[in-house]
């Protein structure tokens, strides 16, 4: 028996940090094996939406290329990924957002479509990768009724995105531990051993 397509998201390639593990560069921007680490998530999060968004907050006239609307942070001072979630919240088109990080080249699509068919089958929470024991927060898919939750654990001074999903309603999408497909190239050293 075929599956059921999968159901249309919005993505967020998050690309808005300060980089400072890269001494302050523009990670998305950086090259790995010829192209900025952003072009991975978008060639592959492009098959999956017809809503792709960015969080940046530098360089937007290069981002710009790479997707259909770009989110800025509502503060200067790179507050952490819960900012860019919730700004991609805040324009996001269909029902879910799919957030990636933009400095995992390796991810795949079925560990795309895992997350997308729990959170088919479970629509109502927050789907977040796990390795191991190891959650992994930027790769997740939330609903976007959520939205107004997420800004008023903001404005209570919450910042950690595992913490404000879990209290919203989490469930895991299970993967091994060190899974390879969910390497962050987030320090020179990573970026420019492969």
């Amino acid at each position: 028996m075929p599956q059921a397509p999968l159901p249309p998201c919005s993505v967020l390639i998050l690309a808005g940090g300060r980089g400072q593990r890269m001494g302050g560069q523009d990670k998305g921007l950086l090259e790995w094996q010829g192209r900025p680490l952003v072009s991975y998530a978008v060639a592959l999060a492009r098959s999956f939406s017809d809503d792709l968004i960015i969080s940046c907050n530098r360089n937007a006239e290069v981002y710009a290329g790479f997707a259909d609307r770009l989110v800025r942070d509502d503060s200067t001072d790179f507050p952490g990924p819960l900012a860019g979630i919730r700004a991609g919240l805040a324009v996001a088109r269909h029902s879910h957002l799919l957030v990636l990080p933009c400095d995992a080249p390796r991810l795949d699509a079925d560990l795309l479509e895992r997350l997308l068919r729990a959170s088919a089958a479970a629509p109502d929470v927050v789907h977040m990768l796990r390795c191991g024991t190891q959650w992994e927060p930027l790769f997740s898919i939330i609903p976007v009724v959520m939205r107004a939750a997420i800004e008023e654990a903001w404005n209570q001074g919450d910042r950690s995105p595992r913490y404000v999903f879990s209290r919203l309603g989490l469930q895991a999408v299970d993967c091994p531990g060190e899974d390879p497909r969910l390497a962050n190239l987030n320090t020179p050293e990573l970026l420019y051993r492969d």
